[in-house]
Protein backbone atom coordinates (compact mmCIF):
# COMPACT_ATOMS: atom_id res chain seq x y z
CA UNK A 1 0.00 0.00 0.00
CA UNK A 2 1.84 3.53 -0.49
CA UNK A 3 -0.51 5.91 0.84
CA UNK A 4 -0.61 5.67 4.99
CA UNK A 5 -3.73 6.95 7.18
CA UNK A 6 -1.63 9.85 8.64
CA UNK A 7 -1.40 10.79 4.94
CA UNK A 8 -5.62 10.50 4.00
CA UNK A 9 -6.19 12.43 7.85
CA UNK A 10 -4.17 15.25 6.72
CA UNK A 11 -6.06 15.19 3.50
CA UNK A 12 -9.26 15.40 5.01
CA UNK A 13 -8.62 17.42 7.62
CA UNK A 14 -7.26 20.10 4.28
CA UNK A 15 -10.49 19.40 2.31
CA UNK A 16 -12.78 20.03 5.75
CA UNK A 17 -11.00 23.42 6.89
CA UNK A 18 -10.02 24.63 3.26
CA UNK A 19 -6.82 25.49 5.11
CA UNK A 20 -3.12 24.09 5.63
CA UNK A 21 -2.52 25.97 8.92
CA UNK A 22 -6.55 25.32 10.40
CA UNK A 23 -5.82 21.38 9.56
CA UNK A 24 -2.64 21.50 11.46
CA UNK A 25 -4.06 22.95 13.96
CA UNK A 26 -7.00 20.37 14.54
CA UNK A 27 -4.20 17.30 13.97
CA UNK A 28 -1.67 19.07 16.23
CA UNK A 29 1.15 18.68 13.78
CA UNK A 30 3.13 21.57 12.42
CA UNK A 31 2.32 23.62 8.96
CA UNK A 32 5.15 22.00 7.29
CA UNK A 33 4.41 19.04 8.15
CA UNK A 34 0.70 19.08 7.40
CA UNK A 35 1.74 20.42 3.96
CA UNK A 36 4.60 17.81 3.70
CA UNK A 37 2.18 14.50 3.84
CA UNK A 38 -0.15 16.47 1.55
CA UNK A 39 2.62 16.71 -1.01
CA UNK A 40 3.82 13.50 -0.27
CA UNK A 41 0.29 11.70 -1.06
CA UNK A 42 -0.12 13.80 -4.39
CA UNK A 43 3.83 13.17 -5.52
CA UNK A 44 3.10 9.12 -5.05
CA UNK A 45 0.10 8.85 -7.25
CA UNK A 46 1.69 11.81 -9.19
CA UNK A 47 -2.09 13.49 -9.01
CA UNK A 48 -2.99 16.74 -7.53
CA UNK A 49 -5.94 16.79 -5.09
CA UNK A 50 -6.48 20.21 -4.54
CA UNK A 51 -6.26 23.88 -6.35
CA UNK A 52 -5.17 27.37 -4.76
CA UNK A 53 -7.96 29.90 -4.49
CA UNK A 54 -6.20 32.77 -3.34
CA UNK A 55 -5.49 31.91 0.31
CA UNK A 56 -7.74 29.24 -0.09
CA UNK A 57 -7.89 25.28 -1.15
CA UNK A 58 -10.60 23.50 -2.82
CA UNK A 59 -10.85 20.09 -3.48
CA UNK A 60 -10.88 19.46 -7.58
CA UNK A 61 -13.26 16.66 -9.24
CA UNK A 62 -10.28 14.06 -8.39
CA UNK A 63 -10.56 14.98 -4.69
CA UNK A 64 -14.14 14.91 -4.26
CA UNK A 65 -14.28 11.32 -5.54
CA UNK A 66 -11.60 10.74 -3.09
CA UNK A 67 -12.72 12.41 0.51
CA UNK A 68 -15.95 10.66 0.98
CA UNK A 69 -14.10 6.97 0.47
CA UNK A 70 -10.95 8.28 2.59
CA UNK A 71 -13.09 9.49 5.49
CA UNK A 72 -14.92 6.04 5.68
CA UNK A 73 -11.55 4.61 5.65
CA UNK A 74 -10.43 6.17 8.75
CA UNK A 75 -13.36 5.94 10.31
CA UNK A 76 -13.36 1.93 9.69
CA UNK A 77 -9.14 2.12 11.06
CA UNK A 78 -10.73 4.26 14.02
CA UNK A 79 -13.20 1.04 14.71
CA UNK A 80 -10.22 -1.20 14.46
CA UNK A 81 -8.22 0.85 16.71
CA UNK A 82 -10.96 0.79 19.51
CA UNK A 83 -11.47 -2.80 19.17
CA UNK A 84 -8.11 -3.95 19.40
CA UNK A 85 -7.64 -2.04 22.22
CA UNK A 86 -10.60 -4.14 24.05
CA UNK A 87 -12.77 -1.19 23.33
CA UNK A 88 -16.86 -1.38 22.40
CA UNK A 89 -15.95 0.66 19.09
CA UNK A 90 -17.90 3.19 20.11
CA UNK A 91 -15.69 6.04 19.83
CA UNK A 92 -15.93 9.60 18.79
CA UNK A 93 -19.16 11.21 17.55
CA UNK A 94 -19.49 14.62 16.01
CA UNK A 95 -23.29 15.63 15.88
CA UNK A 96 -25.23 18.37 14.28
CA UNK A 97 -28.56 19.41 15.40
CA UNK A 98 -30.96 22.02 14.55
CA UNK A 99 -31.74 24.90 17.05
CA UNK A 100 -35.28 23.18 18.51
CA UNK A 101 -33.64 19.86 18.57
CA UNK A 102 -30.28 20.45 19.75
CA UNK A 103 -31.80 23.01 23.06
CA UNK A 104 -34.30 20.12 23.54
CA UNK A 105 -33.68 17.12 22.72
CA UNK A 106 -29.89 16.34 21.21
CA UNK A 107 -28.60 16.97 25.25
CA UNK A 108 -30.56 14.63 26.93
CA UNK A 109 -29.97 11.85 23.82
CA UNK A 110 -26.25 12.71 24.06
CA UNK A 111 -26.61 12.03 28.03
CA UNK A 112 -27.73 8.60 27.28
CA UNK A 113 -25.26 7.93 25.08
CA UNK A 114 -22.33 8.50 27.21
CA UNK A 115 -24.11 7.33 30.24
CA UNK A 116 -24.18 3.78 28.16
CA UNK A 117 -20.56 4.27 26.31
CA UNK A 118 -18.82 6.23 29.34
CA UNK A 119 -15.44 5.51 26.59
CA UNK A 120 -17.24 7.11 24.09
CA UNK A 121 -16.32 11.36 22.95
CA UNK A 122 -19.40 13.16 21.32
CA UNK A 123 -19.32 16.98 20.19
CA UNK A 124 -22.37 18.64 19.60
CA UNK A 125 -22.59 21.49 16.45
CA UNK A 126 -26.07 23.37 17.13
CA UNK A 127 -26.74 25.26 13.84
CA UNK A 128 -29.46 26.07 11.86
CA UNK A 129 -30.71 23.44 8.75
CA UNK A 130 -28.59 25.58 6.18
CA UNK A 131 -25.54 24.70 8.02
CA UNK A 132 -26.07 21.18 9.39
CA UNK A 133 -26.79 20.23 5.90
CA UNK A 134 -23.45 21.96 4.46
CA UNK A 135 -21.31 20.26 6.99
CA UNK A 136 -22.72 16.67 6.60
CA UNK A 137 -22.10 17.62 2.91
CA UNK A 138 -18.06 18.38 3.33
CA UNK A 139 -17.93 15.41 6.04
CA UNK A 140 -17.17 17.53 8.65
CA UNK A 141 -20.29 15.71 10.87
CA UNK A 142 -21.16 12.00 11.26
CA UNK A 143 -24.76 12.75 11.93
CA UNK A 144 -27.03 15.20 11.40
CA UNK A 145 -30.79 15.56 13.33
CA UNK A 146 -32.33 18.59 11.27
CA UNK A 147 -36.18 20.22 10.90
CA UNK A 148 -37.98 20.18 7.64
CA UNK A 149 -36.50 18.90 4.62
CA UNK A 150 -33.29 18.51 2.97
CA UNK A 151 -32.68 18.17 -0.77
CA UNK A 152 -28.82 17.35 -1.60
CA UNK A 153 -27.74 14.47 -3.75
CA UNK A 154 -25.43 13.56 -1.56
CA UNK A 155 -27.13 13.45 1.64
CA UNK A 156 -29.48 10.13 2.96
CA UNK A 157 -32.28 11.80 4.80
CA UNK A 158 -34.73 9.49 7.03
CA UNK A 159 -37.78 10.82 8.69
CA UNK A 160 -37.88 10.57 12.47
CA UNK A 161 -41.01 11.97 14.13
CA UNK A 162 -43.65 14.56 13.32
CA UNK A 163 -43.01 18.34 14.72
CA UNK A 164 -45.79 20.86 14.69
CA UNK A 165 -45.12 24.97 14.50
CA UNK A 166 -47.42 26.93 16.66
CA UNK A 167 -48.05 30.72 15.75
CA UNK A 168 -47.72 32.37 19.23
CA UNK A 169 -48.30 35.89 21.48
CA UNK A 170 -48.11 37.84 24.49
CA UNK A 171 -50.86 37.04 26.88
CA UNK A 172 -51.50 40.59 26.47
CA UNK A 173 -51.59 40.38 22.45
CA UNK A 174 -54.99 41.19 20.87
CA UNK A 175 -54.64 38.13 19.27
CA UNK A 176 -54.51 36.27 22.86
CA UNK A 177 -58.31 36.71 22.98
CA UNK A 178 -59.33 36.01 19.75
CA UNK A 179 -57.30 32.64 19.47
CA UNK A 180 -57.02 32.02 15.74
CA UNK A 181 -56.30 33.99 13.07
CA UNK A 182 -56.87 34.00 9.48
CA UNK A 183 -53.77 34.73 6.79
CA UNK A 184 -54.85 38.79 5.79
CA UNK A 185 -54.66 39.20 9.90
CA UNK A 186 -51.10 37.60 10.54
CA UNK A 187 -49.61 39.67 7.48
CA UNK A 188 -50.53 42.93 9.16
CA UNK A 189 -48.93 41.92 12.50
CA UNK A 190 -45.27 42.39 13.44
CA UNK A 191 -42.98 39.42 12.90
CA UNK A 192 -40.07 37.77 15.49
CA UNK A 193 -39.00 35.42 12.97
CA UNK A 194 -35.79 33.05 12.87
CA UNK A 195 -33.09 33.45 10.05
CA UNK A 196 -33.04 32.59 6.52
CA UNK A 197 -31.44 29.21 6.50
CA UNK A 198 -33.68 27.96 9.07
CA UNK A 199 -36.00 25.01 9.01
CA UNK A 200 -38.55 26.75 10.90
CA UNK A 201 -38.38 29.95 8.58
CA UNK A 202 -38.25 27.70 5.46
CA UNK A 203 -41.81 25.65 6.76
CA UNK A 204 -43.38 28.67 7.26
CA UNK A 205 -42.80 30.48 4.06
CA UNK A 206 -43.70 27.26 2.62
CA UNK A 207 -46.97 26.94 4.19
CA UNK A 208 -47.42 30.54 2.54
CA UNK A 209 -46.44 30.09 -1.00
CA UNK A 210 -49.75 30.36 -2.64
CA UNK A 211 -50.53 33.48 -0.54
CA UNK A 212 -50.66 37.14 -1.82
CA UNK A 213 -48.37 39.59 0.84
CA UNK A 214 -45.44 39.43 2.92
CA UNK A 215 -44.37 39.18 6.21
CA UNK A 216 -44.01 42.35 8.46
CA UNK A 217 -40.63 41.29 9.58
CA UNK A 218 -39.32 43.25 12.93
CA UNK A 219 -36.92 41.00 13.96
CA UNK A 220 -34.68 37.79 12.85
CA UNK A 221 -33.23 36.20 15.49
CA UNK A 222 -31.10 32.64 15.49
CA UNK A 223 -32.28 31.48 18.81
CA UNK A 224 -35.77 30.37 19.63
CA UNK A 225 -35.51 31.28 23.57
CA UNK A 226 -34.76 35.04 22.37
CA UNK A 227 -37.52 34.57 19.86
CA UNK A 228 -39.93 33.44 22.70
CA UNK A 229 -38.47 36.15 25.59
CA UNK A 230 -39.28 39.66 22.08
CA UNK A 231 -43.27 38.07 22.11
CA UNK A 232 -43.52 38.01 25.90
CA UNK A 233 -42.70 41.56 25.77
CA UNK A 234 -44.65 42.35 22.99
CA UNK A 235 -43.16 43.49 20.21
CA UNK A 236 -44.50 41.13 18.09
CA UNK A 237 -45.82 36.93 17.29
CA UNK A 238 -43.53 34.68 16.41
CA UNK A 239 -44.07 30.97 15.23
CA UNK A 240 -41.60 27.76 16.79
CA UNK A 241 -42.08 24.33 17.50
CA UNK A 242 -44.71 23.73 19.88
CA UNK A 243 -42.29 21.59 21.28
CA UNK A 244 -40.29 24.62 22.69
CA UNK A 245 -43.50 26.40 23.50
CA UNK A 246 -44.79 23.88 26.21
CA UNK A 247 -43.79 24.95 29.45
CA UNK A 248 -44.27 28.68 28.31
CA UNK A 249 -48.72 27.34 27.79
CA UNK A 250 -48.31 25.53 30.87
CA UNK A 251 -47.42 28.78 32.54
CA UNK A 252 -49.59 31.23 30.25
CA UNK A 253 -46.64 33.49 29.70
CA UNK A 254 -47.13 32.93 26.20
CA UNK A 255 -50.50 31.95 24.21
CA UNK A 256 -51.15 29.84 21.29
CA UNK A 257 -52.90 31.27 17.84
CA UNK A 258 -54.47 28.86 16.15
CA UNK A 259 -54.15 28.87 12.17
CA UNK A 260 -56.38 26.66 10.65
CA UNK A 261 -55.60 28.19 6.57
CA UNK A 262 -51.80 27.48 7.27
CA UNK A 263 -50.09 23.42 7.03
CA UNK A 264 -47.32 24.25 9.69
CA UNK A 265 -46.68 20.10 10.21
CA UNK A 266 -42.91 19.42 9.46
CA UNK A 267 -40.34 16.13 10.41
CA UNK A 268 -37.60 15.79 12.08
CA UNK A 269 -34.97 13.78 10.22
CA UNK A 270 -31.82 11.90 10.96
CA UNK A 271 -29.08 12.75 7.53
CA UNK A 272 -25.69 11.54 7.04
CA UNK A 273 -23.46 11.49 3.35
CA UNK A 274 -24.63 9.10 0.84
CA UNK A 275 -20.76 7.55 0.92
CA UNK A 276 -20.96 7.83 4.93
CA UNK A 277 -19.62 4.10 6.67
CA UNK A 278 -22.42 3.97 9.57
CA UNK A 279 -19.99 3.51 12.55
CA UNK A 280 -21.38 1.49 15.79
CA UNK A 281 -21.20 4.83 17.50
CA UNK A 282 -23.65 6.35 14.66
CA UNK A 283 -25.77 2.77 14.73
CA UNK A 284 -26.29 3.45 18.36
CA UNK A 285 -27.28 6.82 18.19
CA UNK A 286 -29.78 6.75 15.65
CA UNK A 287 -31.03 3.51 17.96
CA UNK A 288 -31.57 6.17 21.14
CA UNK A 289 -32.73 8.57 18.93
CA UNK A 290 -35.99 6.12 17.74
CA UNK A 291 -36.11 4.09 21.20
CA UNK A 292 -37.05 8.03 23.01
CA UNK A 293 -39.99 8.26 20.34
CA UNK A 294 -41.52 4.84 20.34
CA UNK A 295 -44.72 4.86 20.24
CA UNK A 296 -45.29 8.91 20.16
CA UNK A 297 -46.70 10.49 16.77
CA UNK A 298 -45.60 14.15 17.79
CA UNK A 299 -42.32 16.17 18.81
CA UNK A 300 -44.17 17.63 22.20
CA UNK A 301 -44.87 14.50 23.37
CA UNK A 302 -41.76 13.21 24.64
CA UNK A 303 -41.53 13.57 28.08
CA UNK A 304 -38.62 15.82 28.71
CA UNK A 305 -38.36 17.46 32.60
CA UNK A 306 -40.67 20.56 32.70
CA UNK A 307 -38.77 24.07 33.14
CA UNK A 308 -40.12 26.10 36.36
Amino acid sequence: MRYTLRQLEVFVAIAQHQSVSRAAQTLSMSQSATSTALAELERQFDCQLLDRLGKRLKLNALGFQLLPKAVALLDRGEEIEELLQGQSGISSLEVGATLTIGNYLATLLISDFMQRYPESRVRLHVRNTASIVERIALHELDLGLIEGDCQHDDIIIQPWIEDDLTVFCSPRHSLAQAGSADVERLLREAWIMREVGSGTRRTLEHAMRHRRGRFNILLELEHTEGIKRAVESGLGIGCVSRLALRDAFRRGSLVPIATPELDLTRRFAFIWHRQKYLTPGMREFLRLCREMTAGIQRSDEIDLPTIP
